[in-house]
């Protein structure tokens, strides 16, 4: 009967494992014994190649008491060819067995294997690798000569491939670890660590000398006197922190010159002049714009030296205003200190017609003479208050006053100055009447802005009138202002940045002339005032005057209402007019006359005398 066998002892062993990682070496397992257990032998339909096919006569003769018979007598068949195999293996694996553990812990105690008893080994397992041919029955019982042959080639023939693999790398790492000589080497590393010690450190500390004199001390810190005495404490007092621009007290303020004496006759002299001078009002009087061709050839003739170059004021200039007289040239100034002055260019002496007031705490912001009473010049500044100077009384008189809010610009609703509008920082909007009593606005007006900084009425339809802001030119109508909001009748979106001024044309107002910090003028065509102003001109022109300078502000010229005044950047420095059109007409040079920038500049009425000032207080003027 065929015997078939079980798994050989090659394939039953797997790799070795790096004794490093496992640590010392677990008992060796012994090998599996070989299963031999018998087959039934095959019909002899199948030895001859052939299907046995049971006819149906066959099938139906059987009963089903044999076919039971039968089943039963297999199945002790097969019970008794189980237990002779297992005696069968016992018998011959036992003392096998035996004879493998007794040698394996004779092995593990030898720490490597020689050369040639590895190749052995090899050769051992090839031949104990080979495949056993099937047996009968009847051959198991010679086994026992057999395994007595066998374990007497080699010591260490009972152990597995798997074993014999292990012992072999178990070896090679000893060796390996050994050739390193790592114990030796971590025995000079700590006697090199017990022989090091910390380094000194070079600088000695000094000794404090116990009665010997410290360093020198204030005997003012320590509050003692020369002998050695302690001083008595001073009781410390709140100090109060000044402002730095106090507002100035209500009511009139005496017109005093702080260049000048208080009994000085010649001021006397200068206020009776301009009161007498004054009292000719000159009235617009309707006339054609002359050609561009006789306006160049008087702004030629106009010229600068040293004698109409003169500082006005202390700090920035901020406004500027020509009094309208034909006989005599006044020029009034305001600055950021709060100052005001006034030149009279007719003396002979520049000392004896300059004039310094202090009316204002903070920077006059806007500067008008007044259209109906030249004597009289209104002055607004960011401390909130207005006043108007008389020359003929020599008193500021007080016009409006807010200490709750900072003003920006103002100009005259009505022909006769009796009416005010008045522009906040803050973007309000108020109207004061000069005739009520007190120095109270007669209404307040929030309007769409955040903030305003010019304010300019239509010269003749004076209902309306335009204010510049941030990003925002707004046209409103004065008769329809709601104190609680107030929507612009007209809003002009074309600026990109931060509108510095925007300006009616003098004469109809058909213009608006815009400056904006995006280095840009536009000229817009205002002379039909419906929901939109279309943009006729914009010039490029350098507005970026930094933060020391006062911003430009371009100005229509009163006797040519289509060309406009702004300074410049460039260099040599001067002061340009361009028409309406964006070419331009003249530009005024100073030469060693003029070497600053004239942020704010200013043109007479009706006689070509152009005043320009800088940021450092002076006045430069331009005359025939």
């Amino acid at each position: 009967m065929p015997v078939c066998r079980g798994p050989s002892i090659g394939q039953l062993a797997s790799e070795p494992v790096c004794a490093a990682r496992q640590g010392p070496p677990p008992l060796p397992v012994p090998a599996p014994p070989l299963l031999l257990y018998p087959l039934p032998a095959p019909p002899a339909e199948i030895l001859a190649g052939r299907r046995p096919l049971l006819s149906r006569e066959k099938m139906g003769s059987r009963s089903a008491s044999e076919e039971k018979a039968g089943s039963r007598q297999r199945l002790q068949v097969k019970k008794c060819k189980k237990t002779e195999i297992r005696k069968t293996c016992r018998r011959i694996l036992t003392p096998k067995m035996e004879a493998t553990s007794s040698k394996t812990e004779s092995t593990l105690q030898k720490s490597s294997l020689d050369v040639c008893t590895e190749s052995n080994k090899r050769q051992h397992k090839s031949t104990s690798d080979t495949v056993i041919p099937s047996v009968d029955m009847e051959s198991i019982q010679n086994l026992d000569s057999d395994e007595d042959t066998t374990l007497g080639l080699d010591e260490f023939s009972g152990l597995s491939p798997y074993e014999r693999k292990r012992l072999k790398n178990i070896s090679e790492n000893a060796n390996f670890f050994a050739s390193l000589q790592l114990s030796a080497s971590a025995a000079r590393l700590r006697e090199m660590i017990k022989k090091r010690q910390p380094p000194e450190s070079k600088r000695k500390m000094p000794k404090k000398r116990e009665n010997g004199t410290g360093c020198r001390r204030s005997m003012r810190l320590l509050k003692v006197d020369p002998s050695g005495v302690s001083l008595p404490a001073t009781p410390t007092q709140p100090t109060l922190i000044a402002d730095e621009n106090p507002l100035l007290p209500p009511g009139p303020l005496e017109m005093t010159p702080e260049n000048r004496d208080d009994d000085n006759d010649l001021f006397k002299g200068f206020l009776q002049t301009w009161a007498e001078v004054s009292k000719t009002s000159i009235k617009n009087t309707e006339k054609e714009l002359s050609s561009i061709k006789n306006y160049k050839a008087n702004l030629n003739g106009m010229v600068i030296n040293e004698d109409t170059v003169h500082k006005v004021t202390k700090g920035p200039i901020l406004s500027v205003a020509l009094h309208p007289s034909e006989i005599r040239t006044l020029v009034a100034a305001g600055a950021k200190s709060g100052q005001v002055g006034l030149w009279d260019l007719t003396h002979q002496s520049e000392e004896d017609g300059i004039y310094v007031f202090q009316p204002h705490s903070q920077p006059v912001s806007c500067l008008y003479f007044s259209p109906a009473n030249p004597a009289h010049i209104l002055s607004l500044s960011y401390d909130g208050t207005l006043r108007c100077g008389d020359f003929s009384r020599a008193i500021f008189e007080e016009v409006c006053r807010d200490e709750r809010s900072s003003f920006s610009s103002f100009d005259f609703l009505g022909e006769d100055a009796s009416t005010l509008i008045v522009g906040h920082w803050n973007g309000n909007i108020s109207l004061v009447d000069r005739r009520t009593p007190g120095t109270s606005y007669e209404k307040l007006i929030n309007s769409s802005l955040r903030k305003i900084r010019t304010v300019h009425v239509h010269p003749v339809h004076r209902q309306y009138f335009i204010t510049a802001g941030l990003r925002d030119t707004h046209i409103y109508d004065a008769r329809h202002l709601n104190p609680r909001g107030s929507q612009p009748l007209i809003s002009l979106t074309e600026h990109t940045k931060s509108v510095a001024s925007a300006y009616f044309s003098p004469l109809t107002g058909n213009r608006v002339v815009t400056t904006c910090a995006d280095c840009k003028l536009r000229i817009f065509d205002s002379s039909c005032i419906s929901s939109e102003i279309p943009l006729l001109t914009t010039i490029r022109h350098n507005t970026i005057t930094g933060r020391w300078l006062t911003r430009f502000q371009a100005v229509w010229d009163p006797k040519q209402e289509d060309c406009v005044i702004v300074g410049s950047m460039a260099h040599p420095r001067r002061v340009e007019i361009f028409h309406e059109t964006g070419k331009q007409v003249h530009s005024f040079f100073g030469g060693e006359c003029l070497v600053s920038v004239c942020s704010i500049n200013a043109m007479h009425p009706t006689r070509y005398i152009l005043a320009g000032g800088n940021s450092s207080g002076k006045i430069h003027v331009f005359m025939n």
